[in-house]
Formats: C-alpha cells, structure tokens, sequence
C-alpha cells in the first residue's frame, strides 16, 4: 500500500534514492510527471490512465480535458529504477517542483508525490491550520 512518508537526499546528478516500500507496490518501470501545489507524481507505467481520470471520453474540442492531460502528459517521463534502487529526477520536472537538496516522498495510496521536503514542511503547516474548513467543504461538494 502506497502511504506514508519518506526523506531522501539528491546527488549531484539528480538521483534520489526510490523508498524500497514505494518500490516494492509500483515496480522498477516509472512514469513520473508534474503534479499539483508544486509537488511531481510517480506513478507505476502500467497505471498510465490514472493521468487520464477525468479527462478520459471528453471530446478534443473539450478545452479542460486538453489543458490537463497537457499539464500531466506533456512533461511526464518514464524512469527506471537503477540497481541502487535511485531515479533520475529529469531536470525539467527538478526545477518544477524547485527540488534542492532534499526530497520528502508521500505515498498517496495509488500514486506518490514528490515534494522538495522544506515546502513539503512549509505546505503540510499550512494544512493543518486549514484541514478543518477543507473536510468540511469535502462534506459539502456532494
């Protein structure tokens, strides 16, 4: 199961260390991309549609449906886990989500953010000043 956090540190190659937990549910064939708040999404390769929720059956035509799976498949690549069990953050998705020299891992039950871990720090701060309006508006969208 994909849940939890973990911390690592990137090389001067842009590598990080890929948690073994993540590594076990998601396998050695990765497709990691933009994702939101400024964080990056991994996923595992044979879960493609997974970018595709909400955007799946919607017409060309339907400008919502193009902008996101731009936003997701535009900048997403497909990595490999080395024998060390690292990834290659490719720079692009590196200076989207202003990686520096740490990373904290966040398993989201079917996919794993990727946050450079001080704004991760900074983020979660913010949310647990405003978890309680946010599960209260959750509440109310049905």
């Amino acid at each position: 199961m994909l849940i939890g956090r973990s911390d690592s540190k990137i090389d001067e190659k842009g590598r990080i260390s890929f948690p073994k937990k993540f590594r076990l549910e998601l396998g050695d064939n990765l497709i990691i991309t933009q994702g939101f708040e400024g964080s990056l999404i991994i996923i595992a390769k044979k879960q493609m549609n997974l970018l595709l929720e909400g955007t799946q059956g919607r017409p060309i035509t339907d400008k919502t449906a193009r902008e996101t799976e731009r936003f997701l498949l535009g900048s997403a690549e497909e990595v490999i886990i080395d024998e060390k069990g690292r990834i290659l953050i490719p720079d692009h998705l590196r200076k989207y989500a202003g990686l520096t020299a740490e990373v904290s891992f966040l398993g989201i039950l079917r996919y794993v953010q990727v946050w450079d871990k001080d704004t991760w720090e900074k983020h979660n701060l913010m949310l647990h000043k405003d978890i309680d309006p946010i599960t209260k508006k959750l509440g109310t969208d049905k």
